[in-house]
């Protein structure tokens, strides 16, 4: 055994200390504190006291589908999202594009996404006094709808969804529910693309601004990062008010909104600041999101996930140890899309290969970055 793994074996079970406590640290004990119990009910009268008024206060176990006794410690904001954070939809979100498959060391995915749009969500949240829970739970369960491949995904699946398919929809309605998370949390979830009716809440909102503040900030990022497009391709519009670096245009946007929701009451953005977010967003779509590799991307996507559809619905025995046998015998059909929509990009393009012979060159390709240091 190494002297490192002795060192580590050593503090197993941590430092016995006066009174029957166990410390984490050998050597001097850590600072004092002055005792004080914030549980929930502290923090629930906190909210009273400290949130504007038009904020979303929570009280008790929430507004829950089913009742449930409230947690001593936590809000029911609070609650919710930890359960995000912790469930499996949200994990599996390290494996899902965000603009590139098979993403490269520095690029997003879907999860290192929607924690970029909690920090902003919760910045402007914090700034003007609405609730940082709420914001934070909206934000980190936003993508849990999404299947692999990014927004390729819903062309493949809608046909198979009467009502369509709509990431937004999905995550909250289909994916969510079973963790029983606040009406307020799953509103905010299930209306953040802007092209949905608004929201219910202020959080909702600022949950839907900052999706779109924060991937047409880091998209262009991981763009310039894989030679894609340059800044200097970037309209003088967008450089000119929001700023070269993702920090400066992130620094922008949150200092508009803030500004606006302040002084106005209103949760939006000045003209100036929009117009310019609307120029990025548009340069993107064009650039980035449409460009001809990009569209091979998206038809290889849907064609794999089309017929990974097809093969599970045709074989629904396949699916009962994934789903309940409730749901695959309600609607086979609607029971495969719950399933390869879950898919990580990898488990999805290697099961088409393993199930279905899938020619390995017909695969959505990566797209090589060059190499940066590890360092930063």
């Amino acid at each position: 055994m190494s002297e490192r793994q002795r060192n580590w074996v050593a503090t197993m079970k941590g430092v016995a200390h006066s009174g029957g406590i166990v410390l984490a640290h050998a050597g001097e004990p850590p600072p004092r504190v002055h005792p004080l119990l914030r549980d929930r009910q502290a923090r629930e009268d906190l909210e009273e006291r400290d949130l504007v008024d038009g904020a979303t206060k929570a009280r008790g176990s929430g507004n829950r589908r089913q009742l449930e006794e409230p947690d001593h410690l936590r809000t029911c904001f609070e609650q919710d999202r930890d359960r995000i954070l912790h469930s499996t939809a949200f994990r599996r979100l390290a494996g899902k594009t965000q603009v590139f498959v098979f993403p490269a060391d520095h690029q997003r995915t879907r999860l290192t996404h929607a924690l970029e749009v909690a920090q902003v969500a919760a910045a402007v949240a914090r700034a003007v006094g609405l609730n940082v829970a709420l914001t934070e739970a909206m934000a980190l369960g936003h993508d849990c709808g999404h299947g692999p491949g990014g927004h390729a995904s819903e062309d493949a699946f809608d046909p198979f969804i009467p009502e369509g398919y709509h990431h937004a929809v999905w995550g909250a309605d289909v994916v969510l529910p079973r963790l029983n998370l606040c009406a307020e949390t799953l509103d905010g979830i299930r209306h953040h693309s802007w092209s949905l009716p608004t929201p219910t809440t202020p959080e909702g909102v600022v949950t839907s601004w900052a999706d779109r503040c924060a991937y047409s900030a880091h998209d262009l990022e991981d763009a310039i990062s894989a030679g894609i497009v340059s800044i200097d391709d970037v309209p003088q519009s967008v450089v000119e008010v929001l700023g070269r670096s993702r920090s400066a245009q992130l620094d922008s946007l949150i200092t508009s909104l803030v500004r606006c929701i302040s002084s106005t009451g209103t949760i939006g953005m000045d003209a100036t600041c929009a117009d310019a977010l609307g120029d990025l967003r548009a340069f993107n779509y064009e650039r980035i999101y449409r460009r001809p590799e990009s569209d091979v991307q998206t038809a290889a996507v849907v064609k794999i996930l089309t017929a990974l559809t097809e093969h599970f619905a045709s074989h629904p025995q396949l699916l009962s140890e994934a789903l309940s046998l409730e749901e695959v015998e309600a609607d086979p059909v609607r029971a495969a899309v719950t399933y390869v929509a879950g898919m990580t990009d990898r488990f999805a393009f290697d099961a088409a290969v393993r199930l279905l012979n899938w020619p390995s060159n017909q695969l959505p390709q990566g797209i090589d970055i060059p190499r940066q240091s590890p360092v930063a």
